[in-house]
């Protein structure tokens, strides 16, 4: 078996014991990773970077987060570095000891010419080779409101049973917190509601198919950050719904003989305040219920927002 198959292998282990809470074999998995000769390449490919992240922020196993941080730690000196060796003016680069790199010693009158000194010593911006982004450990933010509503959001992507389809939950979290943020532009009472929203319809048992839709890509996190309670309910509760509507609205002795009256509610029509209505709860729980009038006078009936 290859080493980039073993390690596909290793990580859906990995995120299926994060997901369940069940580590016993954690250690075991992680030294295994150890031994493996891990390239940046079956890192990018892998993703497993993120997965032994996600395992140590789940363990309070302590001899599991200590080789977590030392396997996450060894694979980010993978990445690339930016050179920090300095042209001459020559093309040669200039080490500690102030040598260039075909060995011969820098003069003290080089040193004291500033011109030249100013003109070899500094390399331009765009002859620095660029340092490929970080992906397998993001962290473009340190508002804590922001983080905790990631976490939040990530804790309600994770599904009991892990398939293979399934996208990292942490990412998917942090993309859609993204979005969100991206349309407020702050961390104010809107997108507060918005996150509580999208975690609580992500968290109910009664729709895992939402759940189940954003892991596999099927919902982009762009479009859940954006959806409304309606959008994403489920088939069941959109059924159950337009029952309720109809019926709200359709059935006459439902409003006059289960309904309220009231004068402060004016008929549109018939422009009196001799009025019935009902309150039906046709959205999810963290949404308001839905009123329904009946004019007693013209029979006139409207759904009040």
């Amino acid at each position: 078996m290859g080493c980039e198959e073993e390690v596909f292998k290793i990580a859906k282990k990995l995120d299926k014991m994060v997901a369940n809470g069940a580590q016993e074999q954690a250690l075991h998995l992680l030294k295994a990773l150890r031994d493996l000769p891990i390239t940046l390449d079956i890192l990018q490919k892998t993703r497993i970077g993120m997965t032994v992240n996600s395992l140590r922020k789940s363990t309070s196993d302590d001899e599991v987060i200590t080789l977590a941080k030392s396997l996450i730690k060894a694979w980010k000196k993978l990445l690339p570095e930016t050179p920090n060796a300095k042209g001459d003016g020559n093309g040669n680069s200039r080490d500690s000891k102030g040598e260039n790199s075909n060995g011969s010693s820098v003069t003290n009158q080089s040193q004291k010419n500033d011109s030249s000194k100013d003109s070899g010593s500094k390399v331009s911006a765009s002859s620095k080779p660029a340092v490929p982004k970080q992906t397998t450990f993001p962290a473009d933010t340190t508002n804590s409101v922001r983080l905790k509503c990631r976490e939040m959001l990530a804790n309600a992507l994770k599904a009991d049973e892990v398939e293979e389809d399934f996208l990292d939950p942490e990412d998917l979290g942090a993309k859609i917190e993204d979005c969100i943020f991206e349309e407020f532009g702050d961390t104010n009472t809107k997108y507060k509601n918005r996150i509580r929203s999208r975690v609580a319809n992500l968290k109910d048992t009664k729709n895992p198919g939402l759940r189940a839709n954003v892991l596999k890509g099927i919902i982009s996190p762009a479009k859940i950050a954006v959806m409304t309670a309606d959008e994403m309910a489920s088939e069941e509760m959109k059924k159950l719904r337009q029952k309720f509507t109809k019926e709200a609205i359709n059935d006459h002795q439902m409003a006059v003989t289960g309904g309220t009256k009231t004068d402060l509610l004016k008929c549109g029509k018939c422009k009196k305040s001799n009025c019935t209505y009902n309150q039906v709860q046709t959205r999810s729980a963290d949404e308001p219920m839905t009123t329904f009038v009946f004019c007693n006078e013209c029979g006139h009936r409207w759904k009040f927002c």
